[in-house]
């Protein structure tokens, strides 16, 4: 069993940067703006000998429960109490300040043993705060610098004095490191071989993204589906920053939730921390399989949810939406198919896109959202043979050829599935260059509705055949 280490402490200390230099990736948000991690995030770690998991935190700040900062403090608490170890963070260039003695005392009373990280040790006068350290009656400071990687070897031998060996080298994970790699790589490869690989694989967890403008209630949606407050959640407009990963089990099946910050249009946004966090939205679009676009019932297809939805088009994901906030809807027939009619208008490149009306603070909706979910990713894996391909193309031929360009008739030969998430096909014909954009619409049109593939994106590649016998005329010159 791996053991979990949550790093706490006041806001601006280094936890998300110390939290980077375990889990051997940039994952969380780091920028000199104290604050800017909210949410609790959980991952794999290392620290050369020892696999453990790893807690990035908020800032621990003395604050009101019902405010923002107390609502952060609370997510901390509930590291606090997950956490086999603690790692009590401090900024060693500053020195203690007096928040750090009160929250030293909370971790006291937890009775879990706790490692002081004396972080930014690196810096002009940091022994004084290192002396410091010691007044919070937590045991020897370590020194380190998390953003240069020093002091690491000291605070190994420091988790295992705090843990004992028996239980810092429990039972390690042999594939910890090939798992956590797995769960980073980008789907939607090509497929050379059909039978190389099954169209449709249950047994790797299922990766959905939760993406919408701000204050829309992705981070509710997400608390309701897996039936627990562990994402933060408030009136506020853009709580969440960082794109927070959540792993679930629904009816037998392994997800993985990614929780996004809200986007909002390009011209609004000034700061640079927001820009890291779309960012980090769009990071966790690229390697989603699912994404469920999050709409506000009561202000819906605004421009800037159209945006959203051709990204994720563009980028081969398999959209589905929610309506959320269905529970302040009064006439919700009436406006249901409003709504449904308005998604097929705005949004033609995916038609057949699943939307589904929900109410995150209910809990309306929520399974049949999660069985359009799983009927659009098996969609989006969905392969068709050749012959079934070819037999097709011959009745779309026989009732609507490709027209003449410039005089001359536009020959299709053949078509072939090349390569799945999504459906992706390749056209053999004679003069790719000519063939009409609104003819290759119809072709996928007619594929969508011929092989039964609503709500995905469809990717058709015009190819011509070489003509076997061109190169031995060269020759012959």
């Amino acid at each position: 069993m791996t053991f979990k280490v949550a790093i706490i402490g006041r806001p601006n200390v280094g936890k998300s940067t110390l939290f980077n230099r375990l889990v051997g990736r940039k994952l969380a948000l780091v920028d000199d703006t104290p604050g800017v991690t909210r949410d609790r995030r959980v991952h794999a770690a290392k620290l050369y000998d020892l696999h453990f998991d790893v807690i990035d935190t908020a800032g621990f700040e003395d604050a009101a429960a019902s405010s923002l900062p107390g609502r952060m403090r609370a997510q901390t608490e509930i590291a606090i109490r997950e956490a086999d170890l603690i790692f009590f963070t401090i900024d060693a260039k500053s020195g203690l300040m007096p928040d750090d003695k009160t929250f030293a005392e909370i971790v006291r009373k937890s009775g879990k043993p706790v490692v002081v990280v004396a972080n930014k040790a690196e810096a002009r006068g940091a022994q004084g705060g290192m002396l410091e350290a010691w007044e919070l009656g937590l045991g020897e400071p370590i020194p380190v610098s998390a953003e240069h990687g020093q002091g690491l070897p000291d605070l190994r031998d420091a988790v295992i004095s705090a843990l004992g060996e028996a239980r810092a080298f429990g039972e390690e994970e042999e594939d910890t490191d090939e798992e956590v790699a797995a769960s980073e790589v980008l789907i939607g490869e090509d497929i050379t071989d059909p039978d190389a690989e099954p169209s449709y694989d249950d047994t790797k967890p299922m990766r959905i993204a939760v993406v919408g403008r701000p204050n829309a209630g992705k981070s509710t949606l997400i608390n309701a589906l897996i039936g627990e407050e562990r994402l933060l959640t408030g009136p506020e407009a853009g709580i969440t920053r960082d794109s927070i990963s959540v792993d679930w089990d629904w009816h037998g099946r392994r997800l993985k939730l990614f929780d996004t910050a809200g986007m909002r249009r390009k011209a609004r946004i000034h700061e640079k921390l927001e820009v890291m966090s779309v960012q980090d939205g769009l990071r966790a679009i690229r390697f989603a399989e699912i994404v469920i676009i999050v709409l506000d019932a009561t202000i819906p297809f605004e421009k800037q949810d159209l945006q959203i939805a051709d990204l994720i088009i563009r980028e081969g994901r398999a959209p589905v939406i929610a309506f959320n906030k269905w529970d302040l809807i009064d006439y919700p027939q009436e406006l249901l198919a409003e709504l449904r009619e308005k998604t097929e208008r705005l949004l033609p490149q995916a038609r057949g896109l699943q939307a589904v009306p929900v109410s995150a603070e209910t809990g309306r909706g929520l399974d049949k959202l999660m069985d359009a979910v799983i009927r659009t990713h098996r969609v989006w894996n969905s392969r068709v043979s050749t012959g079934k391909l070819n037999r097709w193309l011959e009745g779309i031929l026989a009732h609507h050829p490709p027209p003449a360009v410039a005089g001359r008739r536009l020959k299709i030969k053949y078509v072939t599935q090349a390569k799945t998430r999504p459906p992706g096909f390749v056209v053999s014909c004679s003069r790719p260059d000519a063939m009409p954009q609104s003819y290759v619409r119809y072709l996928s049109n007619s594929l969508r509705e011929a092989f039964d593939m609503p709500g995905v994106p469809i990717r058709i590649a015009l190819r011509t055949s070489e003509n076997p016998f061109a190169g031995r005329a060269k020759k012959r010159r």
